[in-house]
This record gives C-alpha cells, structure tokens and sequence, in this order.
C-alpha cells in the first residue's frame, strides 16, 4: 500500500513560465533556478528575474551557481532574490562562508558523491544551512550536474550528516520511490528527470515525480 510521506521535493533547471506552473500545480516545495551557461537550463538574469517573481511566495527559490564571482552573485542577489544560493561547483569552505558574510543570503552546498568518503565532505561546510549530494560527474564532463546520473544511494543511508540535505542524480518518477528508501531521503531534487528533451521539462513528469515522491510505497 502507498504510503503519504513527508519529503520535501525540488523541482531544478526551471526556465519557462509553463514549467514554472507546472512545478506549482504540482506541489513541490523548491523551485531552482540555473545561472550556468555551460547548462541546457541556463537562465538570463532578466528572465531569472522574471521566474522568480512569478513563483515567489509558492516555492523556496535557490539560485543554481558554479564558481560564480561576487559581481554575479550581487546581480543574483539584487534581481532574483532567491531563498538560497545553491553553490554547485568548487567552492571551498572559505569561499562558501565569505559568499554567506557578504550576502547573506542561506547556502546549498552541493557535493559531489562517488565514494563513502565523500559524504563526510559535508562536515567541512558548516556554514550552509542544507546539502545537495549528487553523482559525482564523469570525466570530460562539461557540468558538475545535472547529467542524469546516479549514485549509489547506499552510501547515503545512516549518512552522519547533521543538516537537512537532498538526494540528487539520475532520480525520475520511475526510480524516486526506491531511491527514498534505500537512501533515507527527506528532499529531494530532480532536474533532467523530468524533462522530455534536454532543458525542456514535462508537465507529466514533474506531477508524476512530485506524486511518487509524496506517495511512496512502504518500504
């Protein structure tokens, strides 16, 4: 029997006011912007701006950034007013806390998994409020998300991490209820998950996620 559970979903790689309703509609609770111009999904500060005003107040908004200088991150800040930054590329842990001073606006850090060890990273970053692990990117690749890929969910299951975090990678309707099982996920995260081409996301889908995500079987 399905069972009503209380994760969190969040819906990456918004570009469009219809994926922006559709993400709505479908109840989740976090809207992610990208600001990347090697991503599918990337966004114009003016249309991010625009995104944001459409769901602000319905969603939590994070601002998707990999390695973004503070002149970027002040014109994120001043346009977009998201929620959270959520720092997706190399950003060390003094960066991440000068990024928090000078903004002050709540941290994502996003980390990338591949081995047992990896999770513990997140002991480094005390300043964020929250995490994000993902699968750690193939070599060559040109993006450090967003690519559709797995990891093993194990690896997250009694994970010794002390702040709330979301699972991320490779996750689709299919696949959600399973990888909340085995990894013990509260939130969650999906972008190219949901999508019917490459930054092109699927009404269908993001309800068809939103609804296995809350509505998973007992496991």
């Amino acid at each position: 029997m399905p069972s009503l559970s209380s994760v969190s979903v969040k819906i990456c790689g918004i570009n469009s006011a219809s994926a922006a309703d559709a993400v709505m509609r479908a109840g989740a609770d976090f809207g992610g912007l990208v600001f990347f111009d090697k991503s599918p999904r990337n966004l114009m500060l003016e249309s991010g701006a625009s995104l944001a005003a459409r769901m602000r107040g319905k969603l939590k908004l994070a601002a998707l950034v990999v390695d973004a200088d503070d002149e970027m991150l002040g014109r994120i800040a001043a346009q977009v007013k998201p929620d959270y930054f959520q720092l997706h590329g190399k950003e060390t842990p003094s960066r991440a806390a000068d990024i928090l001073a000078r903004f002050s606006i709540p941290l994502i850090k996003a980390l990338p998994v591949a081995a047992p060890g990896d999770v513990a990273k997140a002991n480094d970053y005390d300043m964020a409020q929250m995490f994000l692990f993902d699968a750690a990117p193939a070599e060559g690749a040109t993006r450090p998300g967003g690519n559709a890929a797995a990891f093993d969910w194990q690896l997250m299951k009694n994970a010794a991490v002390t702040k709330p975090w979301f699972l991320a990678g490779g996750l689709t309707p299919d696949n959600v209820g399973r990888a909340i099982a085995v990894s013990g996920a509260a939130m969650v995260d999906v972008s190219s998950g949901v999508e019917s081409a490459p930054g092109v996301k699927s009404d269908t889908a993001v309800e068809h996620f939103v609804s296995a995500a809350r509505h998973r079987s007992a496991a």
